[in-house]
């Protein structure tokens, strides 16, 4: 991912969480229908990618992403949230639900 989109994306008024994975890591996968649900739930209110750091090792490196699956919310260019591993529905939501 190019570094101007990057930082397009995190400096939006619409929150933005983003799930760093890989595809050989069992976690990330079972981790993907959370990701999967919080995008149904939560719809255009925020915007959720994923971002494979396997193809994305400069930018996984630069923000020292460690181990997968890890989770960064971003809004307006600020950093709200950070955390490794998995997260449940409720936990992502809340952790949204501040930044609405």
């Amino acid at each position: 991912m190019a570094k101007s989109s990057f930082e397009a994306l995190i400096n939006s008024k619409t929150p933005l969480l983003i799930d760093f994975y890989a595809d050989w890591c069992g976690p990330c996968k079972s981790f993907s229908p959370i990701i999967e649900q919080l995008k149904d739930d939560m719809g255009d209110s925020v915007r959720v990618i994923k971002i494979d750091v396997d193809k994305n090792q400069a930018l996984s490196t630069k923000l020292k992403i460690t181990s997968i699956p890890s989770v960064m919310i971003y809004k307006e260019g600020k950093l709200h949230y950070e955390g490794k591993g998995m997260h449940t529905l409720q936990q992502l939501k809340s952790k949204l639900s501040g930044l609405l």
